[in-house]
């Protein structure tokens, strides 16, 4: 059966706004997951407009809201390194009783110019595409070890190097978070055959999102991987005026194969978007009830 959760942007908005949406999507059973992005400024709207810390934020609702499944899609792999980010997420995870979905990317691409601004403004380091492939795979090794290992370990990668590596507490959810890893791209595609326990990719070309589901599939036969073992997951933007627009997005998706679905709420949120997104998307598509 597919999953149906809903995406709230942290930029350009309220805390309180996000939490007003996250609490009511809480409260709505046919809404099973939510969604933060993760980037240090806007990437729309006026540059100098807010924009939070997707981990934080996603620290404090996860600690207000009880049932939904809860994640950030995706992380960048840029931001963080992956031994502080295994200790966030497991942090995140025991915070939400073991309700985390661990959404991680390579980090944004260089021909996004608004995204592209946030590492010289934060002092990061911007590598090139083969070196954010390679530190993914290693990323993902790492982050996993560290919530399985029950004693300290040393990992000599390429990019990655750690001594006495340790994650004290482990994540509730065992052996961990399920991870979602987020992308189009081939060399993406072959880290999530290895490594993804769900891959998400965002609409707006769904014959592309399809092929691009393909070529996972091919990499995970190489592997010797069972390609239904990894859940298709797929982003799409909500229209509030033009909800048969959504609609029929979201029903050629779930026919296409994709069983988790995230719909992007658009800011400003409109009151009680959460019982709007179960009536008119939801269970108006799926006939759910």
């Amino acid at each position: 059966m597919t999953s149906f959760g809903i995406m709230t942007a942290p930029m350009q908005v309220g805390y309180d706004d996000v939490l007003r949406v996250w609490r009511e999507a809480d409260a709505v059973p046919e809404i099973e997951h939510a969604w933060l992005f993760d980037h240090l400024l806007p990437i729309g709207g006026p540059l100098t407009g807010p924009a939070f810390e997707g981990w934080t934020l996603l620290a404090a609702l996860a600690a207000q809201t009880r049932r939904l499944r809860v994640g950030v899609l995706v992380t960048s792999n840029r931001f963080r390194p992956p031994a502080m980010l295994a200790k966030i997420a497991a942090t995140v995870d025991v915070v939400s009783g073991g309700r985390l979905d661990f959404g991680l990317g390579a980090g944004s691409r260089p021909s996004h110019p608004l995204a592209r601004r946030e590492y010289e403004a934060h002092g990061l380091p911007f590598h090139d595409f083969a070196h954010s492939m390679e530190s993914l795979a290693e990323a993902c090794a790492v982050i996993r070890r560290l919530w399985t290992e029950p004693e300290p370990f040393d990992f000599d990668g390429h990019h990655v190097r750690l001594t006495g590596a340790f994650c004290n507490p482990k994540p509730v959810q065992r052996p961990g978070p399920p991870i979602v890893l987020g992308g189009r791209s081939s060399a993406l595609l072959r880290v999530a055959a290895e490594h993804a326990d769900v891959w998400n990719v965002p609409g707006g070309d769904l014959g592309d999102a399809v092929r691009r589901g393909a070529l996972l599939d091919r990499y995970c036969a190489e592997l010797g991987r069972d390609p239904a073992s990894i859940t298709r997951s797929i982003h799409l933007p909500v229209s509030y005026d033009r909800p048969g627009e959504t609609r029929e997005a979201i029903g050629e998706a779930v026919a296409a194969g994709f069983g988790h679905v995230v719909l992007g709420l658009p800011a400003p949120y409109p009151d009680g978007v959460a019982r709007w997104v179960a009536d008119e998307l939801v269970t108006a598509t799926t006939g759910r009830v």
